[in-house]
C-alpha cells in the first residue's frame, strides 16, 4: 500500500508536525506533499522520507511569507500529482485536504482546525490587520471559504484532535469526525519534589494575539506575582515592553530549559482559547496544575478541583481570581501527572491506526 501524507507547510515543530512525526513512524516509507519546507527546522523522523512541495515553494521568500500565499495554495494544491497512492492522510489547519485523490484511493484528514482566519476567527484576524488586508479579507476569505467547503466532500472520513473542532466540522462542512487527541511525549517530562516547586507561574507558547498574552502579562503586572514567559512570535517585542519587574520574558528556549521552568512552577497560565492545547497536557505531564481559559480544547484536559481551574472570562480579574483559588486547592502532583498519561505518542498510534483500518475496511468493501 502506497501512502502519502499532505501537510500544510513544514517550517518549524509544533503541534501539528507532532501528528506529521507520528504518522512517519507508523508509515515509515510514506511520502510527505507540503507547500514549503525548512530542513533547517524539521526533525530528522520527517526529513528522512521523500518530501514534494507544491508551487508555492518557488514563490520569493516562501519560507516567511508562506502565508502571503494562501489564495494560492487551493491551485496549489490541486496541482500536486497524487496517482499512484493508496492511502492519502492530509492534516489540516491551513489548506491541506484539498489535494484532488485518486478515484480508487482513501483519503482521510485529521484536522487540527478548520482554517482559523476564514472561519471561527476570521473577525479577530481582519480587525487586528492593517488597512490593505482588511479590504482585500472579504472576497479572498469568501473564495477561500467556497473553495474550502468544496474541497471537504473530497475527504473520505475525518478525525478531530477535540470535541471542538469536531463542533466546528459540523458547522463549517456538515461533516462528522472520530475525536482523536493529538500526540504528546508525556514521558519526556519529570515531577519534581514539593521542595523544588519555586514561587512563579509560567506561561508557554508562541505571542500571537489570539492566545492572548497580553491579558496574563496584565494581569501579573497588577498583582506582583512572578510571572516566567517563554515563547516567541510577533507579539515578543510587544510582551517584553508590555512586562513589569515580576515579570520575566526569555523569549524562546530549548527543551531542557522547557522542562526545568514546567517541572518548578506553581502553575502554567493558558489565557487563550485553543483547539486542543498540548502546553497544559505537558504542564501537567510535569505533575503541575493549569489555569485556563474556559473553553476550547483545554477543557477536555484539564479537570477543574483535580488538575487545575479555571476562569470563565478572558479578563485580568477573572485570571487573579482564579489564582486565588488555586492556591486554596490541594491537588495532587502524581494525580496530575497520571491524568496527562492518556495523550500520550502510543495512545495516539493506536487510536489513529484504528481509524485508519476501520475506514480502509469500508473503502475496500
Amino acid at each position: 500500500m502506497r501512502v502519502a501524507i499532505v501537510h500544510y507547510w513544514l517550517v518549524g515543530m509544533r503541534g501539528g508536525e507532532k501528528v506529521i512525526e507520528s504518522l512517519c513512524q507508523m508509515y515509515p516509507d510514506a511520502d510527505i506533499f507540503t507547500h514549503v519546507y525548512d530542513p533547517a527546522v524539521i526533525s530528522p523522523t520527517i526529513s528522512s522520507h521523500t518530501i514534494k512541495t507544491s508551487f508555492i515553494s518557488a514563490l520569493p521568500q516562501s519560507a516567511k511569507r508562506y502565508k502571503s500565499y494562501l489564495p494560492l495554495m487551493p491551485m496549489a494544491l490541486e496541482q500536486l500529482d497524487l496517482r499512484g497512492y493508496d492511502l492519502i492522510i492530509s492534516s489540516e489547519s491551513g489548506p491541506s485536504k484539498g489535494i484532488i485523490p485518486p478515484a480508487n484511493a482513501l483519503h482521510l484528514c485529521y484536522c487540527h482546525s478548520p482554517m482559523r482566519y476564514i472561519w471561527n476567527m476570521f473577525h479577530d484576524y481582519r480587525e487586528r490587520s492593517g488597512p490593505v488586508t482588511r479590504f482585500l479579507m472579504p472576497p479572498l476569505s469568501h473564495y477561500l471559504r467556497t473553495w474550502d467547503a468544496i474541497s471537504a466532500t473530497r475527504v473520505h472520513a475525518f478525525a478531530a484532535n477535540s470535541k471542538t473542532v469536531q463542533r466546528r466540522l459540523k458547522t463549517y462542512y456538515r461533516r462528522d469526525a472520530t475525536i482523536i487527541a493529538p500526540p504528546v511525549d508525556v514521558l519526556s517530562f519529570e515531577q519534581v519534589s514539593h521542595n523544588e516547586i519555586e514561587d512563579y507561574y509560567l506561561m508557554v507558547g508562541e505571542l500571537v494575539r489570539y492566545k492572548r498574552p497580553d491579558l496574563a502579562v496584565e494581569a501579573f503586572n497588577r498583582s506582583g506575582k512572578k510571572l516566567v514567559v517563554i515563547g516567541g512570535g510577533e507579539m515578543l517585542a510587544e510582551i517584553r515592553a508590555l512586562a513589569g519587574s515580576s515579570i520575566t520574558v526569555l523569549g524562546p528556549q530549548p527543551f531542557s530549559a522547557l522542562k526545568h521552568y514546567y517541572s518548578r512552577c506553581r502553575a502554567l497560565i493558558f489565557p487563550g482559547e485553543e483547539d486542543f492545547g498540548i502546553v497544559p497536557v505537558e504542564a501537567m505531564a510535569s505533575g503541575r496544575p493549569v489555569i485556563a481559559y474556559n473553553r476550547g480544547g483545554a477543557t477536555e484536559t484539564v479537570v477543574e478541583g483535580l488538575t487545575g481551574t479555571f476562569f470563565a472570562e478572558q479578563s485580568v480579574d477573572h485570571i487573579l481570581e482564579a489564582c486565588h483559588r488555586l492556591d486554596r486547592m490541594q491537588l495532587d502532583p502524581a494525580v496530575i501527572k497520571a491524568h496527562a498519561a492518556q495523550f500520550g505518542l502510543g495512545e495516539f498510534s493506536v487510536r489513529m491506526q484504528a481509524f485508519i483500518d476501520e475506514n480502509l475496511a469500508t473503502h475496500l468493501q
